[in-house]
């Protein structure tokens, strides 16, 4: 019995004994007004509900009375074996073996479905993270990003949501022409300009550039920084593309900055000039010292925003806005940016900006800053030089380690991580704890494969070792957990449920047996607790993938 059946058996009596105690309380209640919890001592049963003292004062009862009511009546539930009425009105309930254990059943068979949700339905987000500048390399800052992002991105997938990955590229202004002229330079032998980029990475770009256009050096001087600019542009957002790839990071959008600022084929218009006329037709831009503003302090900003320069020339906001407004048109009622440790003064910017569109900054947008993380004993690119390269690490770690571990902390919380223990192949290595015990799993049943041990029998009733009880009310908790983990943005929820999982299948390994004995005959029990078995591979396996984690067979 799961918590949604559950939830629809305490409506049933629920609902009679509110409206005997006073007629009509009991209209617009529904089974999602029930709401489980796992008790931390499980000496107190398998869920906790607190809906005797959340409607005690809409049905003019005493919470305790009225929760030994409902405990009388739920305890002849088919499927429950107590229930117990605790403190002021808790209401604590016991399953029976068989529909406890039922649910090993329901994993197996629901398979990668499992722990799929509905709870982000009806959500179309955009979701923007990594955008990284196509100047260079990615580097360490990037790789934290890269991991949150595309594992908040599964969570609100399996969650039931509309969601898009995207990429912002910083494709356009100057930051661009100094990259161009790096790679002409080198191209040319020639020194790094004084405002350009180091590095070995632009001299490896600029030999691919000649490589590609052989007579680049011929090309009147004005074409050759174009062509070196746009070449060394192309190969450098390959590199990133395949780096992110490698790491297991997805992204269903590419866009440029470029487009924000390009003229159409019309004539018309660029996005960047729409915007200011739509954010003024909003009654929030106004001209001040020949330049236009944003009153963005109508919306919690520090200070208003200059949108277009004195001399005609867009800032940097402009372009912000041009792209929040595009995110709108495309159907994203919600965006969400993941933006790193040194922009937090785009946070209420960017909630100003929501609000001058005519959104509402505390619901349309979200913004997530993240903390810096280390790597001790991590070596600064040879490549380019002042930084840790997201490649190097990947080489060095692992993706499988490197994804966990970076899953496995709050967001907002400082990181360093320990390369000593993330190579270890011991239990004090998060991600080979919870790796080894799905590979158990399937260890488990090659070994009752060959003991004779199949699936073609389920008692559930059989499932009656506490270890038992224990592993089923984790996996119970799966889905919730993915829930929530996608509410609240936070993977580690994920992460740190997997490990408490792996805790308790090794304890079950150490204690009940799916193969039998020596000459011993195999019974349901065994069968039984294959399924078992198989259920947590399952939940195991699901998990890791929302972290975009492998689940290896052999270890």
């Amino acid at each position: 019995m799961n918590p949604d059946a559950l939830a629809e058996a305490l409506l049933s009596v629920v609902a009679p004994l509110a409206e005997a105690r006073r007629p009509g309380s009991s209209d617009g209640l529904t089974a999602a007004d029930f709401v489980f919890e796992r008790p931390k001592n499980r000496d107190h049963g398998d869920w906790a509900s607190n809906a005797a003292m959340k409607l005690a004062k809409r049905v003019g009862a005493n919470p305790r009375e009225f929760a030994a009511e409902i405990a009388a009546a739920l305890a002849e539930t088919p499927g429950v074996a107590s229930v117990e009425v605790a403190g002021p009105g808790f209401i604590n309930i016991r399953l029976d073996a068989a529909a406890a254990g039922a649910l090993a059943r329901e994993i197996v068979e629901a398979g990668a479905a499992f722990g799929r949700n509905d709870s982000q339905a009806g959500n179309s987000i955009n979701l923007e993270f990594v955008s990284a500048n196509p100047t260079g390399p990615m580097h360490i800052g990037h790789t934290r990003w890269a991991a949150l992002g595309d594992a908040i991105a599964r969570l609100l997938l399996a969650s039931g949501a509309e969601l898009v990955r995207e990429f912002y590229i910083n494709d356009a202004g100057a930051q661009m022409q100094r990259f161009g002229r790096s790679v002409l330079a080198s191209a040319k032998g020639e020194p790094t300009p004084e405002d350009g980029y180091p590095g070995a990475y632009i001299d490896d770009l600029a030999q691919r550039v000649l490589s590609a256009r052989p007579d680049l050096l011929t090309l009147a001087p004005e074409e050759q920084e174009q062509v070196a600019l746009d070449l060394g542009y192309e190969l450098q957002m390959a590199d990133l593309k395949d780096s992110l790839e490698k790491f297991n990071v997805h992204f269903d959008v590419f866009f440029s900055e470029r487009l924000l600022h390009a003229t159409p084929a019309d004539g018309g218009p660029s996005l960047v000039d729409q915007a200011v006329d739509r954010l003024r037709a909003q009654g929030h831009v106004f001209d001040q010292d020949d330049a236009v503003w944003v009153r963005t302090t109508d919306f919690g900003d520090d200070k208003d925003r200059v949108i277009r320069r004195s001399n005609g020339e867009y800032t940097y906001f402009a372009a912000d806005a041009a792209y929040y407004l595009n995110k709108g048109d495309r159907g994203f009622a919600h965006k969400i940016y993941l933006l790193g440790a040194d922009h937090h003064g785009y946070v209420h910017r960017l909630k100003a900006l929501a609000g001058a569109a005519g959104d509402d900054p505390e619901k349309d947008i979200e913004v997530l800053i993240g903390q810096l993380v280390s790597v001790n004993g991590a070596r600064l690119s040879k490549r380019a030089g002042n930084i840790i390269e997201l490649d190097d690490l990947r080489d060095w770690l692992g993706t499988d380690a490197l994804r966990y571990s970076l899953a496995r902390y709050p967001a907002d919380s400082p990181l360093t991580l320990d390369p000593e223990i993330l190579q270890k192949r011991t239990n004090d290595n998060p991600v080979f704890y919870v790796q080894y015990a799905h590979a158990r799993t399937h260890n488990v049943a090659r070994n009752a494969a060959d003991s004779g041990v199949t699936r073609d029998a389920f008692a559930p009733e059989l499932l009656d070792h506490e270890t038992e009880s224990a592993l089923l009310g984790a996996l119970q908790e799966f889905p919730r957990i993915v829930a929530f983990a996608a509410e609240l943005r936070e993977p580690h929820r994920v992460a740190r449920y997997l490990e408490e999982l792996a805790s308790l299948y090794h304890r079950w390994y150490d204690t009940c047996r799916v193969t039998p004995l020596g000459d011993e005959e195999v019974t349901d029990l065994h069968r039984t607790r294959l399924w078992l078995n198989d259920a947590t591979g399952q939940v195991l396996r699901n998990g890791l993938d929302l972290l975009g984690v492998s689940a290896p067979e052999r270890m």
